[in-house]
């Protein structure tokens, strides 16, 4: 039995659907990330989840028992489901080590790991006014898992914090799963976010699920220009522009990555082009390619090339997909 069952999950508002028919499982430690667009219906979904909004139809189940909406009980929330929201102010005036102690269910020692996890032990002395904005979610969260919830749900848990801080969170969400053995779910839209972390990812759009799989599935065989654009960049080829690069497409458009094409200064049976822009990414760069009046976009890890100059353009490995 999965550890989380969602069965046709609907939510209707007066504008219209905002999550229509969602259905899927998750194992006990399984990672999900949940992606889309803004308005695609993910913090409408996890509040459902967790108990914090009323489905109009479907079922939540929980180990079994099905999850009760706020519309059903006095307090909102499951206590076994632990929900990190975009907002999480702290309480003011407070010294952190107050808040953490408030609810604690944990021995002292237990408690001291779960610090040193949510890397907020040198932050405990500290008053909440004297706090960043990465240090504060990280103690909000701590205060959600000192409750011991069996899973842990966040919303948007990156989306303002900076990138230091967020390398910080993502390595505490992994102990997280892996020393307090805490099933992980959560919503993004930024595709390094959830390609390196998940082990599933679930795209949405207008409160649909449009495709479920492997961050590798959902990144290199993605079920449409949606998806494909979620996870980043990608070259649109008609069929008549993919048999320029030897690419039988029976009759339909294909997508390739920047990193399947390669470029060289010599033919080597590629198709000759011009490049019109060259633009650095930190590790790698990515090089616009005019061919055949075709835009193609190529990555590579240096720099060899200048603009205006004639190269040709190479398929390396494949992984294309159709639309």
């Amino acid at each position: 039995m999965a550890l989380l069952e969602v069965q046709h999950i609907s939510k209707q508002s007066q504008g219209g659907l905002l999550i229509n028919d969602i259905s899927f499982k998750q194992e006990a430690l399984q990672k999900i990330a949940i992606a889309g667009e803004s308005g695609a219906g993910k913090t409408t979904l996890l509040k459902i989840i967790s108990g914090h909004a009323q489905a109009d139809s479907g079922t939540v189940l929980f180990n079994g028992k099905r999850v009760i909406g706020p519309e059903e009980k006095l307090l909102p929330g499951h206590k076994e489901i632990a929900y990190l929201s975009q907002e999480h102010d702290l309480l003011h005036n407070y010294k952190v080590e107050e808040l953490v102690w408030f609810e604690n269910q944990l021995t002292h020692d237990e408690a001291a790991t779960l610090f040193e996890i949510c890397q907020i032990d040198h932050l405990l002395k500290r008053k909440t006014d004297q706090l960043s904005g990465g240090e504060k979610q990280r103690i909000a969260l701590c205060m959600l898992l000192i409750k011991s919830p069996k899973m842990l749900i966040l919303d948007e848990p990156f989306s303002n914090l900076d990138p230091i801080h967020t390398d910080i969170l993502k390595a505490v969400l992994e102990d997280i799963t892996e020393s307090l053995q805490i099933t992980c779910m959560l919503t993004s839209h930024d595709p390094h976010d959830t390609l390196s972390w998940a082990d599933e990812i679930i795209v949405m759009k207008e409160g649909k699920i449009v495709q479920q799989g492997t961050p590798e599935t959902i990144y290199r065989q993605p079920a449409n220009e949606y998806v494909a654009g979620m996870f980043g960049r990608y070259n649109l080829l008609n069929p008549e522009q993919a048999a320029l690069f030897g690419i039988e497409s029976n009759g339909k458009n294909v997508m390739l990555r920047p990193e399947e094409f390669s470029i060289s200064a010599t033919a080597n049976e590629g198709v000759k082009g011009t490049i019109q822009k060259i633009s650095f990414w930190g590790s790698f760069y990515e090089v616009e390619v005019l061919v055949e009046n075709i835009k193609i976009v190529v990555r590579v890890m240096k720099n060899e090339w200048r603009v205006g100059e004639e190269v040709y353009v190479n398929i390396g490995i494949i992984n294309e997909f159709k639309v």
